[in-house]
């Protein structure tokens, strides 16, 4: 496997890279949108046996290096069994972290009706 330069190389070399797109996402400018490029990516990764020159690197912001990491590891969509997808956030939309602020629009209890009926249950079985 090829090892990428540490120190003040690395340091140098990382900076080379970002100028050549002004430290913008490559990904993002065809779209029209501008992104701050926060990795130097390896189109193909050191890991499947690509060269740390700089024809197989590509300035990337975060979402787009977290969607193109996950294609070339096989991570996509949700993690099975855990029930939340790749930025974290539940994948049940009755989660409550996936209700409107305020509550009970989503046609679920909101927290004060949830705060009645623990009251009220909590009185029923006071002796």
């Amino acid at each position: 496997m090829t090892q990428r330069l540490r120190g003040r190389a690395g340091v140098a070399q990382r900076r080379r890279r970002l100028d050549r797109t002004n430290g913008l996402c490559e990904m993002c400018l065809p779209k029209g949108v501008t992104r701050l490029a926060a990795v130097v990516d390896h189109i193909k990764p050191l890991a499947h046996g690509g060269s740390d020159e700089d024809s197989n690197t590509r300035n990337l912001c975060d979402s787009c290096h977290a969607e193109v990491t996950a294609e070339q590891f096989g991570h996509r969509g949700p993690i099975k069994g855990r029930g939340v997808s790749r930025s974290g956030r539940p994948t049940n939309p009755d989660h409550p972290w996936n209700a409107p602020p305020g509550g009970g629009e989503s046609g679920g209890p909101s927290v004060r009706d949830t705060e009645r009926s623990l009251r009220a249950h909590r009185e029923q079985f006071q002796t």
